[in-house]
């Protein structure tokens, strides 16, 4: 079986933390790479962003390519400009594809921009689509904190299209599938739920000394950990102002931010990094929280490991690659009530849920866990027997099953 697995406008191996890096960059790797080991080849095409990266990668194994396509300059471009360049990418995918002479047995596209290069390439090749969306246009419109998040009504009218070419629309949870048949009327006889996985080979528990020691931490003092993309969506600042409260109720602890980029250049003084260093001043608690920039994933494991509970305070998630990171380590969970959150981490279990942007409640269940150390690894426990049920083994042969599905009527 031979899959081109589409992600346009970032690309698989890229390092997460940046603005358009996170989850969908690790869902589409390490599915690419369990689909590898079931004998299923796949090429991700993704639009090239440094002309000094070679165009063919074969970092996730087993004969599968990152195929960087050339598609406008071969730099970074601001979001607004990212479907101008949509038909010269998907015609120099054919080219690529008749230069190989390979054929397809089916497209598997990811975000809605995907999902329109699908539909052209479908054209071409006659073959079914596979979709997965990872955010949807109407959510992120009505949580969005700031002008640059609201997206305009062109992408609300490509995901209606991609909802109408596609033959299968893959969701992460129930609460996606209820938002495609309220929010979009999808006809939902062609909506299938399949969560994402995790890599319970990289992601498992790790002493907490050994954790410490291997990211060169000394100090005693409990750390909390967030993970994630810096924008105000994920609601950090409301993390920040439950770690006031805590410190008022003499909890003194760490907070650890991984993503982004901390040094700030004096034309970045507005940038969300910025304010929310100015939130921790005007907090009392600047002197306890670090923000870490990026971090490669192979370190992820030893910070999840070493933290007392991980944070994930966004005011919208489809799913939540790293609440299941973080619990496949034996780490209690505390998140926001919403989206994917609100099915993956079970309140009370493998760690706590909180209504969205209410720091107080938030600094209870945080304070919890740092507190009552029995409970602590309780949870941390149960996380990780739930976390091995999302094991990529189980996830991608699920979604092997699926193609077959989708292919063997096309025959």
């Amino acid at each position: 079986m031979n899959i081109a697995m589409l992600s346009y406008h970032t690309c698989p191996l890229a390092t997460l933390g940046g603005k358009d890096t996170g989850g969908m960059n690790v869902y589409v790797r390490d599915l690419t790479r369990y689909l590898g080991q079931l004998g299923v080849h796949v090429d991700v095409y993704t639009r090239s962003q440094d002309e000094h990266v070679p165009h063919v990668l074969h970092d996730l194994g087993y004969g599968n390519r990152v195929v960087h396509i050339p598609a406008g300059k071969e730099v970074p471009l601001p979001k607004q400009e990212w479907q101008n360049f949509l038909p010269e990418f998907t015609r120099n995918i054919l080219e690529f594809a008749s230069t190989k002479g390979i054929k397809y047995d089916l497209i598997h596209s990811h975000y809605w921009l995907s999902g329109i290069a699908a539909r052209d390439l479908q054209a071409a090749w006659k073959v079914p689509i596979v979709h997965m969306f990872h955010t949807l246009g109407v959510m992120k419109q009505r949580v969005a904190r700031i002008n640059e998040e609201i997206e305009g009504e062109y992408r609300l009218t490509g995901e209606r299209d991609v909802l109408g070419i596609s033959d299968r629309i893959v969701v992460s949870t129930p609460a996606e599938f209820a938002q495609l048949q309220w929010l979009y009327q999808c006809d939902t006889r062609k909506v299938t739920i399949i969560p994402p996985g995790v890599d319970t080979s990289r992601f498992y528990p790790i002493p907490k000394d050994e954790a410490k020691e291997y990211i060169g931490l000394s100090t005693q003092q409990p750390i909390l950990l967030f993970v994630g993309r810096i924008e105000p969506l994920k609601g950090i600042d409301t993390l920040i102002q439950a770690l006031a409260i805590m410190r008022r109720s003499g909890s003194e602890v760490c907070l650890t931010i991984i993503g982004g980029d901390p040094e700030e250049s004096s034309f970045e003084r507005a940038s969300e990094v910025s304010r929310l260093k100015t939130i921790s001043e005007q907090a009392g608690v600047a002197d306890v929280i670090t923000f870490l920039g990026k971090r490669s994933q192979d370190s992820l494991p030893y910070y999840y490991s070493a933290a007392e509970a991980v944070v994930v305070p966004s005011h919208y998630e489809s799913f939540g690659m790293v609440a299941l990171e973080a619990m496949a380590c034996g780490v209690p969970v505390v998140a926001s009530q919403v989206g994917g959150l609100a099915f993956l981490v079970q309140d009370g279990v493998t760690g706590f849920t909180v209504p969205v942007d209410e720091p107080e409640a938030l600094a209870d269940r945080l304070m919890r866990c740092v507190n009552q150390h029995d409970l602590q690894k309780q949870l941390g426990r149960q996380a990780a027997d739930l976390a091995r049920e999302y094991a990529w083994e189980k996830i991608a042969a699920r979604m092997l099953d699926l193609y077959q599905q989708v292919i063997e009527p096309k025959n």
